[in-house]
């Protein structure tokens, strides 16, 4: 590496953490103003007036951007998609040990960090929820393919969810103390339940 390179460095550094964070503070205004669904990749390059594959380039994809507007762990969104990377069958288990697994390892676990905000942020509140109905239930009830999907993938939700506010927030035991092991053995059948086994008519 010359001298020449050198000097160049820091200039080249300093642009692209400057175009990284005039991209994430107009995916914050634009995900506030339009929400997740409402909200391209595309028309957030435009307004922070860089090229889409910048976009990708910095958080791979608009998953990961929105995970790091609000401040979500970077292992969250491929977590999200290893959900959906095996079979139906074993489903229920991988979804528990998936959200055991990323919560316990985040400080900044975005269920838990946005519930706690939730009474006094509702702006964080609608784009969580939004972002799980897109990326979570709405791909679960498209998966299952059946008359009752959408309920089934709500039901699936509720019990995540608790999972998540009894081991993170009220800290009830044994599950606040339990392992990942003993709760995906505990939660998967029930889980499961929801996603494929009989429930009753509606």
């Amino acid at each position: 590496m010359t001298e020449h390179d050198d000097r160049r460095r820091p200039g080249r550094w300093r642009s692209g953490a400057e175009s990284k964070q005039r991209v994430l503070r107009v995916a914050r205004e634009l995900f506030d103003q339009n929400g997740y669904s409402g909200t391209t990749v595309r028309a957030i390059a435009t307004a922070a007036g860089v090229d889409p594959a910048m976009v990708f380039y910095f958080f791979g994809t608009k998953q990961g951007l929105f995970g790091a507007v609000i401040e979500m762990s970077e292992h969250v969104p491929p977590a999200i998609e290893s959900i959906f990377d095996g079979s139906l069958d074993t489903m229920g288990e991988r979804i528990v040990r998936t959200l055991v697994e990323n919560l316990d390892k985040s400080d900044r676990a975005p269920l838990v960090m946005l519930t706690r905000s939730a009474p006094t942020d509702p702006k964080s509140e609608a784009l969580l929820r939004e972002f799980i109905d897109r990326e979570i239930t709405g791909r679960l009830a498209a998966l299952l393919d059946t008359p009752d999907a959408t309920r089934r993938a709500a039901m699936v939700n509720v019990q995540i969810l608790g999972l998540a506010v009894a081991r993170h927030i009220v800290r009830v035991e044994p599950i606040a103390s339990a392992s990942v092991d003993e709760l995906a053995t505990m939660f998967g059948p029930l889980v499961q339940q929801c996603l494929t086994g009989r429930t009753p008519p509606s």
